[in-house]
């Protein structure tokens, strides 16, 4: 069952005279148009009004300024550093007026521009007083930083430090004092300087450095930069520089080696040039010196074990502790190889050696590597007494000789002047042949001078030895003509022995042309005037000797030995 009550006509009445007329509906019509435009009349673009937040997305921010339209920002102005927003819905801002329309339908705010303007008059007295500022640095941005001064300002990448920096992400979320260095009140832009500060801070701290500075004094530093030849220490707003020879008592191959930028060194004031504002610092001059303790520590004959940091000619050398290095002297690396080359030792390398000898003033300290070894040559002095015949093959050939291989650790060498009693300039590379098996007898062994040395020619007897058995002087000998010079003839008498018919003993006759009288490669009979064992010479004269029988004597005053030799004496036979 319903009910259905009906409404008194009295009510119906008073309802149909709330209700708007026409005219009335009109008039309210006219009212909220007057009331919106009067509103709208109110915000003008480029000023500043206080809103409060209606919503908050990643991309927008939306604020009631109490205009008929709400506005937008952009959510990019409100991120701190670490990309949080630091806004939320019902938050009272301050918002700069950009645009009364927009395509979105929205007014176009900002609260940079509003903060900017804002805070503008502090920051333009700031910069004009030349005061620091406080900020926070809250993002990597092109170029440099931002950085937070109650408004968004640019600092550049060379104003971020005195030195250049590339590692700008370690200064985000940082706060630090900064110069205000460029400012655009019309476009809002803000340009702000740390070096400057840091330049300031520099100078007064460099005053007072160089106020204190002493040579001889030892201080504290940070390595500020690295270079081939040394390093620069930051001494606080004063750099020293640190040469690559006053790192270490030891070798440096780089400074890079021993130090890094950012490392902290005491050093000390070696020397300090006032008028240029130089300073020169050492590292090792704050370390003990090895070397007053190196007679003590290194005593000639111990053995030393060390490492090889560089193989010359000369020699090898073995840092044996910091700011210690020997030299193993090329004379003293083998017993069988006194004048090198060096082989088989490369830098790096772990060495022993014995100590010869300490010479602490001119730093040096000379070791053998051969006195660990046992000498072959006392040995070989046993095995190989002097006129022993030999045999062997040979192993090189040089311009003085050749190298004979015996098997042993020392070479033998036979010298050109060893190969032949009788043949005359010999060229060792027409006699032998690398590999040639060669007879020979010991000549010498000479532990002291490193010297091994084989004869040839020593396994027979001399020819000259006995010359005047076999060609008696005053003999009438035969022979063949070998050479006719301007001075005379030579004529081989026995092989490889040859004696001289000088110019005027070529006929009683003056001769003008030897030619003239005798042609190589005939055979002439010749008396024997002389002879010269030690220079190996033999004078000859064709006088009288054709018609002569070989080997006869002839005894007349003219032509006696002590005659012939009387006129030839002082006579210089040149070939």
């Amino acid at each position: 069952m319903s009910t259905t009550t009906e409404i008194p006509a009295w009510a119906k009445e008073f309802a149909g005279d709330l209700e708007d007329t026409p005219a009335q509906k009109k008039e309210s019509t006219e009212f909220e148009q007057l009331l919106s435009e009067s509103k709208a009349g109110n915000f003008v673009e480029g000023e500043c009004y206080t809103g409060k937040v209606i919503s908050v997305t990643d991309d927008f921010v939306t604020v009631d300024i109490g205009y008929k339209q709400e506005g937008l920002v952009f959510a990019k102005e409100f991120r701190n550093y670490d990309g949080s927003l630091k806004v939320k819905e019902g938050d009272e801002i301050e918002v700069y007026l950009e645009k009364l329309e927009s395509h979105l339908g929205n007014l176009v705010l900002s609260k940079d521009k509003a903060e900017i303007l804002k805070a503008w008059d502090k920051i333009s007295e700031a910069c004009e007083k030349g005061d620091p500022v406080q900020g926070t640095v809250i993002a990597k941005v092109k170029g440099g930083l931002s950085v937070d001064i109650g408004v968004k300002a640019f600092l550049p990448g060379s104003q971020i430090d005195i030195r250049p920096t590339k590692n700008l992400d370690k200064y985000i979320g940082k706060t630090m004092e900064f110069k205000v260095i460029k400012f655009n009140k019309k476009r809002g832009n803000i340009v702000l300087s740390r070096r400057a500060i840091l330049a300031e801070e520099r100078g007064k701290l460099r005053d007072e450095t160089l106020g204190q500075i002493q040579e001889g004094m030892v201080v504290k530093g940070i390595v500020k930069n690295i270079t081939d030849y040394g390093a620069f220490i930051d001494l606080g707003g004063v750099d020293g520089l640190l040469h690559i020879t006053d790192m270490s008592w030891g070798r440096v191959k780089h400074p890079s080696n021993l130090l890094a930028v950012g490392d902290e060194i005491n050093v000390k004031i070696l020397k300090y040039d006032s008028s240029k504002e130089r300073v020169s610092l050492g590292l090792k001059q704050v370390q003990p010196n090895p070397w007053e303790t190196a007679k003590d520590n290194y005593l000639p004959g111990t053995k030393v074990t060390g490492e090889i940091v560089s193989v010359k000619d000369y020699g090898i050398f073995v840092e044996l502790n910091d700011g210690i290095e020997g030299l193993v002297h090329v004379s003293e690396v083998s017993w069988t190889n006194p004048k090198g080359p060096i082989k088989g030792y490369n830098v790096g390398d772990t060495l022993e050696a014995q100590v010869l000898e300490v010479d602490v003033e001119n730093k040096r300290i000379s070791l053998g590597l051969k006195q660990l070894q046992d000498n072959p040559w006392n040995a070989l002095a046993e095995k190989y007494p002097v006129g022993k015949e030999v045999e062997g093959k040979v192993k090189a050939i040089v311009d003085f000789g050749v190298f004979i291989d015996l098997g042993e650790d020392v070479d033998a060498l036979i010298h050109v002047s060893d190969v032949s009693w009788t043949k005359k300039n010999v060229n060792p590379a027409n006699e032998f042949k690398v590999g040639d098996t060669v007879k020979a007898a010991v000549l010498t062994v000479d532990a002291d001078n490193s010297k091994f040395c084989l004869g040839i020619k020593q396994l027979e007897e001399d020819p000259w030895k006995r010359i005047e058995e076999r060609l008696p002087v005053g003999s009438v000998v035969e022979g063949e003509v070998m050479r006719v010079t301007d001075f005379g003839a030579f004529v081989e008498l026995e092989t490889g022995i040859e004696g001289l018919i000088h110019i005027s003993e070529l006929s009683e006759e003056r001769v003008e042309k030897p030619e003239d009288v005798v042609k190589v490669g005939e055979s002439v009979k010749s008396r024997v005037m002389s002879i010269d064992k030690a220079e190996k010479k033999i004078a000859l004269s064709k006088k009288n000797a054709e018609n002569a029988d070989l080997g006869s004597y002839k005894h007349d005053e003219g032509s006696s030995t002590s005659a012939l030799a009387e006129k030839l004496k002082g006579f210089n036979v040149k070939e």
